[in-house]
């Protein structure tokens, strides 16, 4: 076993044709749920239970992708507390076929995505996440294999959830939770709901087959919206420019104030390298209590207010400052964490946050956004600050794993109803957090600004389905602010599930460590991603040689409409810290037939030489193959790349990029 540790939005997001049902009589709608009330099992049961608990589903399929998904939700309806709702699966369903395979990879923080294969003939397995935080530790994304094809099944819960696969002969079980120990009477008008669950078929046992089907999938319909003309999401650039302030920064993100922003953007403009968003992280605003955040890493003890630190932005400055970036053609995204809170006492004295919704836990104090008038109070701070400061794009951290606080909700419950109600604090919390995204994106769309957010939670904390409605991951994991190595592991495993997201573009052994030294190219390929965060001390490092940067976007440009299209992992998968050998991926678009290979001989790896065979080449057909580093191109067959084509690199730490074309 591996261990960690509105509020309905569902129906009308993101042009999804969703399907709702809502029988008042007992139906049988065959999807694969089932709960406990009052002590009966019911499975698969849509309608009213004993005049007080209406149980509903939210669902949809895109045949085009043979899949299909549904939330389910329940309502107490009556005048008084409801029997107990316990033992809900989100999902149990017997699937069949021969030799039944797990494939998937685990979740960020210890694991950073490490893939793995189960033979679930030899070994059961079960994923639990405890902590609050979804996709640390374990990844709720699961790919079975079953006779001549397989599922690819996901969990859409920011909370708790658990996971479990068993297999006999031709059969395999699967059982989910979300929001574990559900286990609680509803009250008159409460609502709470399953996950989100989603299943995708496809046909054919060889991993890519299931990769690029769910791949299409995700980009057509789960990738949130640019804007509220519902343009599509297109890859983009960011920078900081709080390493380019010339103060003393503990740690990258809080340096920035009114009289360091103007140097850094006339020298990107003035070196034509000017990204499409300006980064604007921690350290902004001031403590509750109206204090400034001194520059030693105190951002993350002080945060609350959210309002801006009039030292560091006084009167209008931080506004001016991004009408300046709007007026060269760049939009700007700004880091909240709203979820936790400090000095509730001086919130409550100052900014009008009330005692009671702080909860104060072993490592944190969580604010409870189950409650619909600390959500408001939330949301109202975040779009103030937003709408006065013309800022486009919402960041989100947290810093901190909620679920004792939940619990301490729950026996605060318990006292003042002497009722059961465990797990129900979650259910409110999670269904105030994703309101609460709704709202800023509605403000967003609202305002012209910018219809996704980003999804940070110490890294890669919350990148569930559903939250990944909503947002996507500009930094897939903290750790991604490290080697080359650990970038190459991470991209292998976290390509296979979310197409668009972006990872850190330096390379330094700690993560917080930086550098003046300009990428290689070497880097530049191992970080490209859709999402390109670049990172310097752009005026006051005299040595960066901008050439070379310019270079290395030039590289980014000229590749990233393939990096959301069919990805490939053309090398065995090895370990995190292994450099010893050849990392090998390619992507292409087979609607214009346009692909890459990018391959790696690692620092420590040996073998100058490696055999890689490419999916999708036909072998009809020939190809030509351009070498990014040389001028002449080739002509191979697609027999030959399909079957054995041989990539060679004399020295150690150094890549490839290969253009593959159909020969004219």
């Amino acid at each position: 076993m591996i261990k960690n540790g509105s509020f309905a939005r569902v129906c009308a997001a993101l042009s999804l044709l969703f399907m709702c049902s809502a029988g008042l009589g007992a139906a049988n709608n065959s999807l694969p749920y089932e709960f406990t009330y009052g002590g009966k099992v019911y499975k698969s049961y849509e309608g009213v239970i004993d005049g007080t608990l209406k149980v509903s589903v939210v669902k949809a399929s895109r045949p085009e992708f043979d899949e299909s998904e549904y939330t389910v939700w329940f309502e107490n309806i009556g005048d008084k507390p409801s029997k107990v709702l316990e033992n809900v699966y989100a999902l149990k369903k017997t699937f069949k076929g021969k030799a039944p395979v797990l494939r998937g990879c685990l979740g960020d923080h210890e694991n950073y995505y490490t893939q793995y294969t189960r033979d679930l003939l030899k070994e059961d397995v079960t994923f639990t996440s405890t902590e609050g935080r979804a996709t640390h530790i374990v990844f709720p994304y699961f790919d079975l294999v079953h006779g001549d094809g397989g599922t690819r099944i996901a969990l859409g819960w920011a909370g708790t959830w658990e996971a479990k696969f068993y297999a006999k002969g031709s059969s395999t079980t699967v059982s989910a939770q979300t929001n574990l120990g559900l286990k609680s009477v509803l009250m008159p008008g409460e609502k709470v709901r399953t996950g989100l669950v989603v299943m995708l078929d496809y046909d054919g046992r060889e991993e890519y087959e299931s990769v690029n089907k769910w791949r299409a999938w995700f980009m057509e319909y789960n990738l949130p919206k640019a804007d509220a003309q519902g343009n599509s999401l297109k890859p983009f650039t960011t920078t900081c420019f709080a390493g380019d302030t010339g103060l003393p920064n503990t740690d990258g993100s809080i340096s920035e104030t009114y009289f360091t922003w103007q140097r850094t953007l006339t020298k990107l403009k003035h070196e034509d390298f000017l990204p499409d968003f300006r980064w604007f992280d921690a350290g902004w605003y001031s403590d509750p209590a109206g204090n400034s955040v001194p520059y030693d890493g105190n951002w993350w003890s002080t945060i609350g207010s959210w309002e801006l630190d009039p030292y560091k932005w006084p009167d209008h400055t931080f506004r001016e400052s991004n009408e300046a970036c709007h007026a060269l053609g760049m939009k700007v995204l700004m880091w909240f964490e709203p979820e936790r809170v400090t000095d509730v006492a001086n919130l409550v004295k100052n900014y009008g946050y009330k005692a009671e919704w702080g909860i104060m836990s072993p490592s944190c104090i969580t604010t409870n956004l189950g409650d619909p008038e600390c959500l408001a109070w939330t949301l109202g701070r975040i779009t103030k600050v937003m709408g006065e400061n013309e800022v486009d794009m919402y960041r989100e951290d947290n810093n901190s794993d909620p679920a004792g606080s939940w619990a301490i909700l729950d026996a605060r419950d318990v006292e003042k109803y002497g009722l059961p109600r465990a797990g129900i604090n979650e259910n409110k919390c999670i269904q105030g957090h994703y309101a609460l995204w709704d709202g800023i994106i509605e403000f967003c769309r609202k305002n012209g600004k910018c219809t996704f957010l980003d999804s940070c939670a110490s890294g890669g904390g919350r990148n569930d389905i559903e939250s990944l409605r909503r947002s996507i991951p500009l930094m897939r994991s903290d750790y991604d602010r490290t080697t080359s190595a650990m970038r190459l592991h991470q991209s292998a495993g976290f390509n296979k599930w979310v197409p668009f997201h972006g990872s850190s573009t330096k390379e330094t052994i700690d993560q917080l460590e930086s550098t003046k030294l300009t990428p290689t190219v070497y880097v530049t390929r191992a970080s490209l991603l859709p999402v390109w965060n670049v990172s310097g001390s752009y005026s006051h490092n005299v040595n960066l040689n901008f050439d070379e940067y310019r270079r290395n976007r030039n590289i980014w440009k000229a590749n990233n409409h393939l990096l959301t299209k069919d990805f490939y992992e053309l090398s065995e998968i090895h370990g995190l810290d292994d450099t010893s050998k050849w990392t090998v991926f390619a992507y292409n678009d087979p609607e214009i037939e346009d692909g890459i290979i990018l391959a790696f001989r690692q620092e420590t790896c040996e073998q100058d030489t490696y055999t890689i065979k490419v999916p999708f080449a036909d072998p009809t057909k020939s190809y030509t193959l351009k070498d990014d580093d040389k001028e002449e191109a080739t002509v191979v067959s697609g027999k030959e790349l399909a079957e054995g084509y041989t990539l060679t690199l004399p020295e150690p730490k150094s890549s490839l990029l290969i253009h593959v074309n159909p020969a004219k």
